[in-house]
This record gives structure tokens, sequence and C-alpha cells, in this order.
């Protein structure tokens, strides 16, 4: 879901500021720590890569996606000052807080699922697929923050989100409009005068 939300603000953006002010604004960003959140993409794909060919990543996968959300809720943390990076860290918390209720995992709701067609709903029943999530039950905890909103047609992508990828694409429009639009130079050298301190 994170995808859509970037896609959809460089959409925007593009049309609202151009490219002057649109693509060119990012080559100004300066993000505390910004190694971070390449390597953190790469991890997780990893672990989806590994988990499906060694047992033992399978086993433990939910301890390492753990692991990457608490890496990356501490690399959003640094550049909270960043427009839309607050709500950007709370959606990913509120993910986070889920999965490290449920061994993990992201509870999904069945119900909702079922927007994915009978085949993944059936994977998930069996419980065979190996990823971070798992068949919402009764023992689930904080189920309200799983996924639980199916997005379907008119919607582009067909997907079932939880209210943190609300939250966290919200953030991350915010924060793309906000480098891609004409920004007023008080906006600009608060955020400066942030990260010089």
């Amino acid at each position: 879901m994170v995808y859509d939300g970037i896609l959809i603000g460089l959409i925007v953006g593009l049309f609202r500021g151009g490219v002057r002010y649109g693509l060119n604004q990012f080559a100004t960003l300066q993000l505390r720590g910004g190694w971070i959140f390449p390597l953190l993409l790469l991890f997780q794909f990893g672990i989806f890569y590994m988990q499906e060919r060694l047992s033992w990543v399978a086993s433990i996968n939910g301890y390492l996606f753990v692991a990457v959300y608490i890496t990356g809720l501490i690399f959003l943390w640094l550049n909270r000052h960043h427009r839309g990076f607050t709500l950007i860290w709370i959606g990913v918390f509120l993910n986070f807080i889920v999965m490290a209720f449920n061994g993990g995992r992201m509870p999904v709701s069945v119900e909702a699922s079922a927007v994915l067609g009978p085949y993944y709903v059936d994977l998930l029943q069996e419980g065979t697929a190996v990823s971070k999530h798992y068949m919402m039950d009764a023992s689930t905890h904080l189920a309200f923050l799983g996924d639980i909103i199916p997005l379907s047609s008119p919607y582009p992508r067909t997907q079932v989100i939880s209210i943190g990828d609300v939250v966290m694409n919200v953030g991350i429009f915010l924060f793309i409009q906000y480098m891609m639009v004409n920004r007023g130079k008080e906006d600009i050298s608060s955020a400066e005068t942030y990260q010089a301190q």
C-alpha cells in the first residue's frame, strides 16, 4: 500500500508543481540516516525471497519483520520534522503494534480478503501462505488494526489494507506534496534550522 501513496503523491505533485518545483525539489532533501530506508527495503525483499527457500527463515520471519518495523520507526522519528513524517510514523506504529501483539504477523480479515479471490482466501484459511500475514480469528489481538479494509474496482489495485496503511499513506501524500509544490522560504528555512540543531 505504501507504493500507492508514493505513486499518487508523485502524480498529483507533478500536476501541481511540475518538474521545476516538482521532482527537482527532492535534490534538496536531507534525511537523517537516509541509508536506512533503502537498506530496510532490501532486507524485507530478502526475507520474502529466503522464507520460500529456507524453513528456518520462515520460522522466524515474524521476528525479522518486527525488527524491520522498529528500525523504520527509529528512522521516521529522526526525520519527524519533515511535513507528513509524523503521520507516517503513526501509521507504521499502528501496524507495528498489531503485528507485535500477534507474533510478528499482520492479521487479515477473511471477509475483506474475498476481494483478492478464492485462491488467496484458501491459502489464508489453510495457513499455507508463507508471509507476514495470517488469517484473523477469535484469538487475534487488536483485530481492528489488522487488514480489514478491502479495496477493489474502481480502485486500480485490488488489495486489503489496515487503518495504519491509510494513515501512513496520507502522511506520504502530504510529504510528497510539500516537496513537489513550491514551498515558501519560511518553511524551507525552518526545516534547515531544525536540521542544523
